[in-house]
């Protein structure tokens, strides 16, 4: 008996945590359209200059290895007596080192991510082709647009390796703005679709 009322209950408690984000995301739907805005336009300004978007990712990441190097460092000091010291220092190093090298020469920075960027799409491609079609009878008709969707990775993939260098200076930047794009236009359709729970 207790087995059916904890099942019964479950369903509750989900449909009662859902109304509370939905009344949560309802009273703050101004900040959520205004943030959704500013990403968007970040991510316009990032497809119209993808060159300074893509040396504006490789500083952030270099200020974030700089960053978490230190803390390594620090951290590992602070722990000095506990097993791996040696290896964690080094790592912390390592970090503010390939910090430092991409804050001198972000281009160069900028063209090693763009190959990473570019081998990366290309892996996850062939393997969601692969995956799609090996599992098709279980996917049903999403298989088709595994496939698609991998098909499409190995055509950007091709485009930034092929165009390497040149690539480097548009290809970070064009794919950080696209995403931006998406996310802010996500960030206004809540946004928009919360508006009328508003109180």
């Amino acid at each position: 008996m207790s087995m059916l009322n904890n099942g019964s209950q479950a369903p509750d408690a989900r449909g009662v945590l859902r109304e509370q984000i939905t009344a949560e995301v309802a009273r703050h739907w101004k900040a959520y359209l205004a943030e959704g805005i500013v990403i968007m336009l970040l991510g316009l300004a990032a497809v119209v200059v993808p060159p300074l978007a893509s040396i504006a990712v490789t500083l952030f990441l270099a200020w974030l290895f700089i960053v978490m190097g230190i803390a390594g460092i620090i951290f590992a000091f602070w722990a000095r007596n506990a097993p791996g010291f040696w290896w964690s220092l080094i790592s912390a190093v390592v970090a503010v080192i390939a910090g430092v090298v991409l804050l001198l020469r972000p281009i160069a920075g900028t063209l090693t991510l763009t190959i990473i960027v570019g081998a990366f799409l290309l892996v996850e491609g062939v393997t969601t082709i692969m995956y799609a079609l090996e599992h098709r009878k279980s996917l049903s008709e999403r298989w088709g647009w595994m496939v698609a969707s991998g098909v499409c990775n190995l055509i950007i993939a091709a485009f930034i390796i092929l165009g390497l260098p040149g690539s480097a200076l548009w290809a970070i930047g064009l794919l950080v703005g696209i995403d931006l794009l998406f996310t802010g236009a996500t960030l206004i359709g809540l946004a928009m679709s919360a508006r009328k729970y508003a109180v």
